[in-house]
C-alpha cells in the first residue's frame, strides 16, 4: 500500500481482533503518515514502513528480546539504519483494548494515537527526558487534533 509520497506500508495483521475494531486500518495509516509528517516537519520520502498489528504473546516476546523487559506493552518501534527503510511498528491488541477501556477512549482513538507515538519513535523523537517528552507529546497532539482525536494527555479527573 502506497499514498503519493509516503513510505510503502506493509500492514500484517496477526491477530483477527484488529480487524474487528479497526473499521479501515490502511486509511488510519494513511492519514497518520501524512499528517505526522507535515506537523513535524518532516519532508515526505518514498520508505518502507512495517505495522505489525499482533497480540500481547508476540510483542511481549519482542520486548523481552530487545528491551530486556518480560512484559508485553503497548506498542514498539523498530528504527531501521537502512535509508530505504523507515522502520516497524508493533502494537499489542490486548494491552490497546485494556488501556482504551481504562481510559475511557475509543479503540480506534487509542490505537491511532499509538500508532502516531510510533511514527514520531521511527523520525527520531524521544521521551526519556521532560524537554523531548514535551516536545513529542505537542507533536502528538497536533496529529490526533488533525484526526478530529481528543488530547490523549488531558484527564477528565475532577478533584473535590
Amino acid at each position: 500500500m502506497t499514498g503519493k509520497n509516503n513510505p510503502d506500508i506493509d500492514i500484517t495483521v496477526q491477530h483477527a481482533e484488529w480487524t474487528k475494531a479497526m473499521r479501515d486500518i490502511q486509511n488510519v495509516v494513511l492519514s497518520v503518515i501524512a499528517i505526522t509528517f507535515e506537523k513535524a516537519d518532516i519532508e515526505n520520502r518514498k520508505q518502507e514502513l512495517s505495522i505489525v498489528l499482533a497480540d500481547n504473546d508476540f510483542v511481549q516476546a519482542l520486548n523481552k528480546e530487545w528491551r530486556g523487559k518480560d512484559k508485553p506493552t503497548n506498542v514498539l518501534s523498530f528504527p531501521q539504519d537502512e535509508p530505504s527503510m523507515l522502520g516497524d511498528i508493533i502494537l499489542a491488541y490486548e494491552t490497546v483494548a485494556e488501556e482504551a477501556e481504562e481510559q475511557s477512549k475509543r479503540f480506534e482513538d487509542h490505537a491511532t494515537h499509538l500508532i502516531v507515538h510510533g511514527l514520531l519513535h521511527l523520525l527520531g523523537h524521544d521521551h526519556e527526558e521532560d524537554g523531548e517528552a514535551e516536545i513529542m507529546e505537542a507533536l502528538e497532539i497536533e496529529v490526533l487534533n488533525a484526526l478530529n482525536i481528543k488530547n490523549p494527555y488531558e484527564t477528565n479527573d475532577i478533584v473535590a
